[in-house]
């Protein structure tokens, strides 16, 4: 049951996130929401999702929305995408929190955490941990600099999952079997620092 109760309460909190950027953006949210990911069009996600769900998704920039930055925790970074607009509310996005990697750096076989919600029908799956999925090979490059010592870094990966991720109810399963994308992470003075005092 506290399992269970910890992965709502995750779940609650990513849904929240998302209505409120959605309400309220800030310019840079903004303005990836009219133009896509980057401002050379460069961003994209496939992924083939098996199970409960039967997805074959194939995601361009100018249909994407792209958030990303460094892990709550630290360790790694978060990417999230978000597909083309459904109608009524409606949007598949994809959440890769990918540990091991800060900022500008590559990596491969790195350990993967992967959400997948289904923005305006209250559908979530998660793996609730990152054992379940892994990243084979990841690089970052520095594409954009913003106000205020931020950065933006074009980042690459491409991997795949060999445990499900599942609904809050236990009930529905999925497998991400293969992904890969070009997505957006930014990182400013205050990550860095908060980086650098981790042990």
């Amino acid at each position: 049951m506290p399992h269970r109760a910890c992965a709502l309460a995750l779940a609650t909190a990513l849904i929240f996130t998302h209505d409120a950027s959605a309400t309220t953006p800030t310019t840079s949210t903004a303005a990836q929401a009219a133009v896509g990911c980057f401002v050379a069009g460069d961003g994209y996600l496939r992924a083939r999702v098996r199970g409960a769900v039967a997805l074959d998704l194939d995601w361009k920039d100018a249909q994407m929305q792209c958030e990303g930055g460094p892990r709550p925790s630290g360790n790694g970074v978060r990417v999230s995408i978000g597909g083309p607009a459904r109608g009524d509310g409606r949007r598949i996005r994809m959440v890769f929190g990918i540990a091991g990697v800060g900022e500008g750096r590559g990596g491969e076989a790195l350990r993967t955490n992967i959400t997948i919600l289904f923005e305006g029908e209250k559908r979530i799956f998660a793996t609730q941990g990152d054992d379940k999925c892994t990243v084979d090979k990841l690089t970052q490059q520095r594409v954009e600099t913003l106000g205020n010592e931020r950065a933006v870094y074009r980042v690459v990966a491409r991997g795949f999952c060999l445990g499900p991720a599942t609904s809050l109810s236990r009930e529905e399963r999925v497998f991400l079997t293969s992904f890969d994308f070009a997505g957006r992470v930014e990182f400013g003075d205050d990550d860095r620092h908060a980086s650098n005092t981790k042990p």
